[in-house]
């Protein structure tokens, strides 16, 4: 795998005629000869994100299935691009795409992701696809992006049309989706074109921890990362942008200035900075140290919200998530014209629909960093509709209600 990047750092025209080809060996492959295993029923693969990490409500149903003694019997498997990075209580791991994944593809009675995934390998009769998805959506996803002739999508540079069609053909299988709120319920069926009665309205199993916060959990977990216990924390989370991208991967260009935030906010307040899990870039030498925290390695955004007093953000989900906990957020959109405008668009109206205000200039957001409760007062009633709306089906309870729901012979 290191020399097929390599070659795509040199020869990218040839690199991807390469990896055509390895994706076309793996395809027949699994049609021609790993599709005929026969399925195990009480067999379940995981993967998240692609297999970039351990994490989301993947994560958090395995955790909750590997503590009900319902599911002591079955066999678990997950799936990570880099297995010995990870390390699983109980089940086995497997490297994702090779051909031992697909033998575990075709053999496991349930599918647990929460990404689109290839569309190369189809779901055979007698396996239940769960997808969990990874977050209540602001941007406009799939079927509902609306952009103008010729934009094409991703480091593929993929048609609009060839893009829903990847999205559709993989939601076609869907047996479940879990969906966080009725506002998603409706944007996943618009945007995924699937029946309502595919979609299970639990809750977002990742979101299960953020009521098992104690101070013990809250220490720890400072400690963990290394922040101080004496200061105010920031949390930094802001997405990726679909059209920055090299021939590495994604990339983002750091559009604030720490020191200056430093020299605004003073030694009261420390900030955490966690990058979208697409970046590659991550590496920033305007990070003073002792003041800014490179999470880009932490693997489960959950530690960071809950050892964090404010969420910065711009179009992530992240805030939604946040919202269970009811603390501050600050929307930071420097780039909201372009954003808007030629890349994805929003299903809310961020004026009107969001837990705060809208910034787009770097010194009134430190500004509003430290008035937070009195720039935070004319949001109230509007912070109060927005948790009723995308954050009262969380209650700490998801994970099970979706093991109840999906695996119906062992519960009822």
């Amino acid at each position: 795998m290191n020399s097929i990047k390599s070659l795509i750092a040199k020869n990218r025209v040839l690199a991807n005629v390469l990896l055509a080809v390895i994706r076309l060996v793996r395809t027949i492959a699994y049609e021609a000869f790993i599709k005929r295993f026969e399925i195990k029923p009480q067999k379940v693969i995981f993967c998240s994100h692609l297999g970039r990490n351990f994490s989301c409500s993947p994560k958090a149903i395995y955790e909750e299935m590997i503590a009900d003694g319902r599911f002591d019997g079955y066999e678990i498997v997950w799936a990570f691009q880099d297995p010995k990075r990870y390390q699983i209580e109980r089940g086995n791991k497997t490297r994702y795409l090779s051909f031992k994944y697909l033998y575990h593809l075709s053999t496991s009675g349930y599918w647990v992701f929460n990404a689109k995934m290839p569309s190369n390998f189809s779901k055979k009769k007698g396996q239940t696809y769960l997808q969990t998805w990874h977050g209540t959506p602001l941007k406009r996803l799939a079927a509902d992006i609306k952009v103008g002739e010729g934009s094409t999508f991703y480091r593929s540079k993929m048609s609009r049309d060839k893009m829903v069609e990847s999205y559709l053909k993989d939601s076609a299988g869907y047996d479940y989706m879990i969906s966080a709120n009725r506002f998603s319920t409706k944007v996943f069926q618009s945007a995924f074109k699937v029946d309502k009665d595919v979609i299970i309205e639990t809750g977002y199993p990742r979101n299960d921890v953020l009521f098992r916060g104690t101070k013990e959990k809250i220490d720890s977990l400072k400690e963990a990362y290394n922040v101080p216990k004496d200061k105010k924390v920031i949390l930094y989370a802001p997405t990726w942008r679909d059209n920055a991208f090299d021939e590495k991967g994604y990339v983002f260009e750091l559009e604030v200035n720490f020191e200056k935030w430093q020299e605004a906010l003073g030694d009261e307040y420390v900030v955490i900075y966690k990058p979208h899990y697409l970046i590659y870039n991550t590496k920033n030498k305007s990070m003073p140290q002792g003041f800014v925290i490179d999470a880009s390695f932490c693997q489960d955004i959950n530690d960071l919200y809950l050892i964090s007093d404010i969420l910065i953000t711009d179009y992530s989900s992240v805030f939604f998530d946040y919202g269970v906990l009811k603390r501050p957020v600050l929307f930071y959109m420097y780039d909201l014209e372009k954003y808007r405008d030629n890349l994805r668009g929003f299903y809310l109206d961020i004026y009107k629909d969001l837990p705060g205000p809208v910034i787009e200039d770097e010194n009134e957001l430190l500004t509003s960093i430290k008035d937070i409760d009195d720039v935070l007062e004319p949001y109230k009633e509007q912070t109060e509709r927005f948790y009723e709306e995308f954050c009262s089906f969380d209650d700490g309870k998801a994970s099970k209600r979706v093991l109840d729901l999906v695996f119906k012979e062992k519960t009822e």
